[in-house]
């Protein structure tokens, strides 16, 4: 294991603490957009719900000490003027926490009302000694461990209805001497199912912080070995991917890094490809999967699912076909080259993807496809789909193409002579349908696909086929770069003209920052040979998270970060571009 250092420093209202494999974070984040005056643990098991109140405590009196908090990767403090409380994880489903100085600890339930249906139950298990918190919305058990120190207050044990529950810890005597010398007191709590033998320490609390920092410090040495003075975001971007992974349970088949640890807690089935390509140089395996996580819902039709979580997958709406253009760039970074078993599993899973768009979304006669709603598109109320929502648009013409074309590839590697010349045909026609049909002389155009009616937009959506790059004729390539070059903005491209009637500047995908809009675009200006423009983009949006951390996405004209401010797509997407900018430079 790598010697670790304590790692970069973050604010845990901005970046849940967290470790890889985990369910739960420890975060002031309870709800989306709602912020507790305490941090809490809250679990990601059947959707997102804050479960425990952790809250530093006066042993004399019990009341709520005031403390400041810091967080590097493996160990949380909150430090008082009478002392302090440290927590790290020792495994993914359990924390130790050690006070000393004077604070104690309580430890209850975050929800104060019980009900048949909701709410945390709270007794102390004559089998385990521990005092355990049962929460109806995880449906997981949570097990508190005295391991030195005293229980100076218990209440609500076995209470039924509307009371506090919970315990408070301080220093004294304890049940046993694990703790180290001068620890004060120190505790266990437990993610669990129903039941396990009592908690026994494996290790000294020191121990487990540095076990902690030397597994975030190994996987930071697999994903960004490239790292320098020049990147200065890299280990804090790998922090918020690493501290997101979770381990497979429920319908999550394979170990995910989620979007986020805050409530945006699921991994859409567009998002996990940036996640896939950070990844794949240092963490082979765990980049296959997350490239194939969606495509283990996919459903008869061969469509992809919305969206996964521990308990949920959604079909209302499908997500952009980006998984060719996506896995000719996973093929490139993986440090080996894939078998022929790999390549034939990735190679069914995109054929039935693409013949969902050919044949379930193309309306009949039609040569291209059509998004139902926004939400189709990953770009939901971007202000192409203003007039109409069932639409045929340039972009996903573009992403089929790509995909048709890496099918082709695929086909004729795998010894599919015909199907790879069948794939190829349908590209090239696609191709021609797109050009014909959608480019109107100098801007693509969007169709209802029932009205056929054309309009244009303010929308970058209108100009991502710039992702063809070497596919695109060079006079057409040059008028989307000239459009593209308007979109900019000192922190990077604007999802809406910043002169449009309708820019917003918190207005989702009307005019924010968003990082796989700029991934796409800068990668497919480089292939179409626009190499300053793509450099200038790639910095612009690598200076907006060194400075602005790593949201969901940012307010273009001031750079501040928006929504969920733990987006692993935009801590990937700043990986993959700072990466690619330390080999072209040599820095």
């Amino acid at each position: 294991m790598t010697a670790a250092s304590p790692g970069p420093a973050f604010s845990v209202h901005d970046i849940p603490f967290s470790v890889s494999g985990s369910w739960f974070d420890i975060s002031p984040v309870v709800a989306e957009k709602t912020y507790a005056e305490d941090l809490h643990l809250v679990s990601h098991q059947n959707g997102m719900h804050a479960v425990l109140r952790l809250v530093p405590a006066d042993p004399a009196t019990g009341v709520r000490a005031e403390t400041r908090v810091e967080a590097t990767p493996g160990l949380l403090r909150w430090t008082g003027t009478s002392g302090q409380v440290d927590l790290a994880y020792e495994t993914p489903d359990t924390v130790r926490l050690r006070g000393s100085g004077g604070l104690g600890l309580a430890v209850s339930a975050a929800a104060r009302t019980l009900t048949p249906f909701s709410g945390t139950y709270f007794f102390r298990d004559p089998a385990s000694g521990g005092h355990v918190f049962t929460s109806y919305e995880t449906g997981r058990r949570y097990r508190v461990t005295v391991l030195s120190g005293t229980v100076t207050a218990t209440a609500g044990d076995q209470t039924l209805g509307g009371a506090d529950r919970g315990l408070t810890v301080s220093a004294g005597e304890g049940t046993d001497a694990t703790a180290e010398e001068g620890g004060g007191w120190e505790v266990a709590i437990e993610e669990l199912d129903t039941a396990r033998p009592p908690f026994a320490s494996s290790a000294a609390f020191d121990e487990v912080v540095a076990a902690a920092r030397g597994a975030f410090a190994d996987f930071v040495q697999a994903v960004a070995p490239w790292r320098s003075a020049a990147t200065p975001a890299a280990e804090l971007a790998a922090y918020v991917v690493w501290s997101a992974t979770v381990r497979p349970a429920g319908l999550v088949s394979r170990p995910a890094v989620l979007m986020s640890k805050h409530w945006m807690d699921k991994v859409w089935s567009w998002d996990h490809c940036f996640n896939a390509l950070a990844l794949a140089p240092g963490c082979l395996d765990l980049a296959l999967d997350q490239y194939h996580l969606p495509f283990d819902h996919q459903d008869d039709s061969g469509a992809l699912p919305d969206s996964v979580t521990h308990s949920e997958v959604l079909h209302n709406f499908v997500k952009p076909p980006i998984h060719g253009w996506a896995f000719g760039h996973l093929r490139r970074r993986l440090p080996a080259p894939l078998g022929t078993a790999e390549l034939t599993e990735v190679y069914d899973r995109l054929a039935r993807w693409a013949d969902f768009w050919l044949t379930a979304r193309r309306a009949p006669g039609d040569r291209l496809p059509y998004y139902q709603h926004g939400n189709d598109s990953g770009w939901d109320n971007a202000t192409t789909f203003d007039p109409e929502r069932v639409v045929v648009t340039a972009d996903l013409a573009a992403f089929l193409i790509l995909e048709l074309h890496e099918l082709a590839s695929l086909a004729a590697e795998l010894g599919k002579e015909g199907e790879s010349r069948r794939w190829a045909g349908v590209a090239e026609e696609t191709r021609s349908a797109l050009f014909e049909e959608l480019w109107a002389g100098d801007r693509f155009v969007a169709r209802g696909a029932a009205t056929g009616d054309t309009w244009s937009s303010a929308s970058l959506l209108d100009l991502m086929p710039i992702v063809l790059g070497e596919h695109l004729p060079a006079e057409i390539g040059s008028t989307l770069a000239d459009h593209i070059k308007a979109h900019l903005t000192p922190y990077g491209l604007a999802t809406e003209l910043t002169t449009s009637p309708h820019y917003l500047a918190d207005g989702y995908w009307r005019g924010p920052i968003w990082a796989p809009a700029t991934v796409l675009v800068e990668d497919g200006l480089r292939r179409a040979g626009h190499q300053r423009l793509a450099d200038d983009i790639s910095a612009r949006f690598r200076a907006l998270c060194e400075t602005h951390g790593f949201a969901e996405n940012f307010d273009a004209l001031t750079g501040t970060g928006l929504r969920d401010r733990a987006y692993t797509w935009t801590a990937s997407s700043y990986l993959l571009l700072a990466e690619a900018h330390v080999r072209r430079d040599g820095h």
